[in-house]
């Protein structure tokens, strides 16, 4: 992967966490509870050595870590290895939402019967859509009135990329 061109942009570091698709779908598979590396070989239907690349990546960055499961053998026939569980650390689990959004961001342009995938009320089994608001205030964070600055650890490239956007910003309607 090539280096972000503003090295301290969090949207660039979130994609070299990430990477590409098939992380994506192990990171969901793993949010819906799969922890052992066949379920998700099965799941996916990734071949073993992407599977293998993609779980060193995300072991790598922080997103899960590798545990033995006791002395359990692996359940696939002809496997004698040592059993391993693959776990979301707290970095992992805080991707969750960014997932949820994803796949609604998606479904707000297809037609109900065209979504292949939905979120659902554990309790009613009713469709629900994820929004994003401010934890401490509660209001929508997806408006105008909402938008991104420099930080105080910003770069000089960060503050200036800024400086352009806010000279460019029109004021609010």
């Amino acid at each position: 992967m090539t280096a972000p061109r503003i090295p301290d942009c969090p949207l660039a570091a979130a994609v070299e966490h990430i990477g590409d698709w098939w992380t994506l779908e192990l990171l969901h598979d793993a949010c819906d509870g799969h922890t052992h590396a066949e379920h998700f070989e099965e799941s996916l239907h990734t071949p073993s050595d992407v599977l293998a690349d993609r779980l060193t990546i995300l072991i790598a960055n922080g997103l899960m870590r590798r545990v033995p499961c006791g002395d359990r053998t692996c359940d696939r026939p002809g496997a004698g290895s040592p059993h391993h569980q693959y776990l979301l650390t707290e970095q992992g689990r805080a991707l969750r939402p960014l997932l949820l959004t994803m796949a609604a961001w998606v479904n707000q342009r297809l037609a109900p019967e065209e979504r292949s995938l939905v979120l659902v009320d554990a309790t009613t089994g009713e469709e629900v859509e994820p929004v994003l608001v401010d934890r401490i205030t509660g209001r929508r964070v997806d408006t105008p009135e909402c938008f991104f600055a420099p930080g105080p650890a910003a770069s000089k490239a960060m503050r200036n990329r800024y400086d352009l956007v806010d000279s460019r910003r029109p004021a609010p309607c």
